[in-house]
């Protein structure tokens, strides 16, 4: 190959010298340019048409009525790794291609660094086979609401090396898979949500557990498609220096538990003002000695 790169040369003449161009190297280096750009134009469409017709694979499922079809997420997931394996076979074979059609490196010549490369490719298998078993026994998919390790967020996609989390502040974590060793799913059940009520100790405490079991009630058959099962109000948990806690306790569908909770809080707060149900706030008293 070093030999095309020689495009020019001196030649001798009776005046001196003069600069030849060597055609035929220059043609060479050209040719396989050429190879060059049109293998990785290849490869670029060979991965929008494959991604065009996972996609249309992965709609076709979701839209199934039939009993054997994959539900959203299911599919979603098995998109996400069609299309990172798709895309890692056609690098391969592509910068396989290059390198022994186009370059004319042979399989002898790449043995000599096979080891070295062998010993930085530990990495890659470790993220590969983990990435497989996380698939396996669907540790997690597409759109569930996961913790892994000090990242928290919705995962958007899953490939065989990599998993893409995107958390709450909008920030995009990388994680591979050969790193994830613990994984919090919480997305695979019903979540639990907390509204704490303080009221006033001059308050009536049974009265105020009354009304809130009636807002409770009413909150249920508002959001029925949000909420599980049935809300408690525990009653009183504490007694604080200037108030009671009455706690409420519930269920919600995945990643919709934040906004019951501060739904059900506003409405409790609005009955207890309409009943004039006092909740405590720093006061003065001022006492005249005379």
């Amino acid at each position: 190959m070093g030999s095309y790169l020689a495009f020019f040369k001196l030649a001798s003449t009776d005046g001196g010298y003069k600069v030849q161009i060597e055609w035929e190297n220059l043609e060479k280096v050209l040719d396989k340019g050429l190879k060059i750009i049109s293998i990785l134009i290849l490869m670029y469409f060979i991965i929008k048409i494959g991604d065009k017709i996972i996609d249309k694979f992965v709609e076709k499922q979701i839209k199934s009525k039939l009993s054997f079809s994959m539900n959203k997420q299911k599919a979603l997931t098995v998109g996400a790794i069609l299309k990172s394996s798709l895309k890692y076979l056609v690098y391969i074979a592509g910068a396989g291609w290059i390198i022994t059609s186009t370059l004319n490196i042979s399989v002898a010549m790449l043995g000599a660094g096979g080891f070295v490369i062998g010993i930085g490719a530990q990495s890659l298998v470790k993220d590969l086979i983990n990435g497989f078993f996380i698939l396996f026994e669907d540790q997690y998919g597409v759109g569930d609401h996961v913790t892994i390790g000090s990242y928290s967020g919705i995962v958007e996609t899953i490939g065989i090396r990599t998993t893409v989390l995107r958390d709450f502040t909008g920030d995009l974590h990388v994680i591979t898979n050969g790193s994830i060793l613990e994984v919090t799913n919480h997305s695979r059940g019903d979540i639990r949500f907390i509204v704490d009520v303080e009221i006033a100790y001059e308050e009536s405490v049974d009265r105020t557990i009354d009304l809130i079991g009636k807002v409770c009630e009413a909150f249920e058959r508002n959001n029925e498609d949000e909420i599980r099962g049935k809300i408690e109000v525990l009653g009183v948990t504490s007694l604080n220096a200037s108030g009671v806690t009455i706690r409420v306790v519930g269920k919600a569908k995945p990643l919709t538990q934040w906004r019951m909770e501060r739904e059900l809080r506003k409405d409790i707060k609005k009955a207890l003002d309409a009943e004039g149900i006092e909740i405590p706030y720093p006061k003065t008293q001022l006492i005249n000695s005379k």
